[in-house]
């Protein structure tokens, strides 16, 4: 990966973007695409779009969701404590013991979420699986009234973990759900500016709100573009490691290419074109079923305005909805490859329809 892309996705993991609040990471994105694209624009609720080949054919929507999981500040007891709500699929066992950051209207005010020792609960037996209004979160001041010049009700709450790499071109950090499919569409454009004159299509990159709690952005967006064509990308879960039933869940690992999706919001003809292109860019793909809902946004999309051909590419990876989420950067980077790819393969007028 070039070390300006690194350097982009670094940033763009590390800047907070709560679902709801995301912002700051719209912030970030747009100021990388828009040194690729012919113009970037914001609705009302903060979907970005940067859009390249303005009145080309067919119209194209590259998209990934700019939000992560976190937590609101939901109540403050008479001692400053503060107790939250979740947003988005936040596992309570794992948020424990975490340093936090809440995103105050006056400024970020860090915290800690506590813990009880085990010292003084091993007279209570078993210790039980904690529930979301089990948690707590302490910002180091003595009463209520100490806490409410800080924060309010309603406040969004991020994990303080940042991008590190590991080893064997793999990386950790607690956003790359979904901030690679940010990045991926970002970087697909890049590469589709770098290659300009061949660009039939009309592309529209990106960058949308609220995903982790009903795909509600996508929606928003979908609808206003219209597009001809939807290309999605999320993550998926890595199922390499211990304790996973492959039988339950799928063969999927880390450093063997992308996956897409088959099934479902999936249209067959648009999963065969990616498969196509991965076969000419000598990309490997992985391959997943979808019974019912895929649990991205490709199922909000591919049923707007009477039906949009979608397909949904995915990145491995492991520990998802926690902070020390890991994946693979090479297969990161086939991602935007196997994009642009697929755009610069559309034919003036073309349409994705189900052979009968």
């Amino acid at each position: 990966m070039r070390d300006v892309s690194l350097e982009f996705l670094k940033l763009l993991v590390n800047t907070p973007s709560p679902t709801g609040h995301e912002f700051r990471g719209q912030r970030v994105w747009m100021d990388y695409v828009g040194q690729f694209a012919d113009a970037v624009e914001t609705d009302a609720y903060g979907n970005a779009v940067a859009v390249l080949n303005k009145g080309g054919s067919p119209r194209i929507m590259l998209a990934g969701h700019a939000d992560e999981i976190g937590m609101t500040v939901n109540y403050i007891d008479d001692n400053g404590f503060v107790f939250v709500r979740k947003m988005g699929g936040v596992d309570p066992a794992i948020m424990k013991a975490q340093r936090i950051t809440v995103h105050a209207r006056s400024g970020p005010v860090n915290g800690v979420v506590g813990n009880i020792a085990p010292h003084l609960t091993k007279l209570e037996g078993d210790r039980k699986v904690p529930k979301m209004d089990d948690l707590f979160i302490d910002i180091g001041v003595s009463n209520r009234k100490e806490a409410l010049k800080l924060v309010q009700v309603g406040d969004p709450i991020t994990l303080n973990d940042q991008f590190e790499l590991l080893r064997n071109d793999l990386a950790v950090a607690r956003a790359f759900d979904n901030r690679i499919g940010t990045w991926a569409v970002a970087e697909a454009m890049r590469l589709l500016a770098a290659d300009r004159r061949k660009l039939k299509a009309e592309v529209h990159a990106v960058s949308n709100i609220m995903e982790e709690t009903g795909c509600w952005g996508v929606r928003q967006v979908a609808y206003n573009l219209k597009p001809d064509v939807a290309l999605i990308v999320d993550v998926t879960h890595a199922t390499d490691c211990p304790t996973v039933s492959k039988p339950l869940h799928g063969d999927v690992k880390l450093g063997a290419g992308p996956s897409v999706s088959h099934g479902g919001s999936s249209h067959p003809e648009v999963v065969a074109r990616i498969e196509e292109i991965a076969r000419k860019k000598k990309i490997k793909l992985q391959h997943e079923a979808v019974s019912n809902s895929s649990g991205t946004d490709t199922d909000a999309v591919f049923w707007t305005r009477g039906g949009i051909p979608s397909g949904l590419i995915s990145l491995p990876n492991r520990y998802m909805h926690s902070p020390v989420e890991v994946i693979s950067l090479k297969d990161l980077q086939q991602i935007p490859e196997l994009m642009s790819a697929f755009t610069l393969s559309l034919k003036p007028g073309e349409e994705f329809k189900v052979k009968i």
